[in-house]
């Protein structure tokens, strides 16, 4: 049974930084793109990062780019984000993914998903 666990997510103000932690387990976590995604209220999910297999591309959302770092660690079966500069706009709950093939922004291509983490950014 695939589980991919997300932590890290809290409340925190504008300006300050938050790792978030997706723990994989009952995959082949190394064959996998990883992918994160949010979703605010009222609003539709939307792609935030995604990492290639062996971490050495990177792809991100303009709304998160030069804030945000996707990371794996491939030996721990474990992906982050790395969110620094939060704004309030950046509330939302956090969703890790895992995905085998397609595109990478796309949700409905990815194969398994978290539960969610939330982040919320007062002002």
């Amino acid at each position: 049974q695939v589980q991919l666990v997300e932590s890290g997510g809290g409340l925190v103000q504008a300006g300050d930084s938050l790792r978030l932690s997706c723990a994989a387990a009952g995959l082949t976590f190394s064959t996998y793109w990883l992918g994160w995604f949010r979703q605010a209220p009222g609003k539709e999910r939307e792609f935030v990062a995604a990492i290639n297999w062996s971490g050495s591309s990177t792809y991100y959302a303009d709304s998160v780019k030069g804030r945000f770092t996707i990371s794996r660690d491939n030996a721990v079966n474990t992906v982050y984000l790395q969110m620094n500069n939060l704004k309030p706009e950046d509330t939302a709950a956090y969703y890790c993914a895992a995905l085998q093939a397609g595109s990478y922004y796309e949700e409905g291509e990815y194969d398994y998903w978290g539960q969610g983490t939330q982040v919320t950014v007062s002002s």
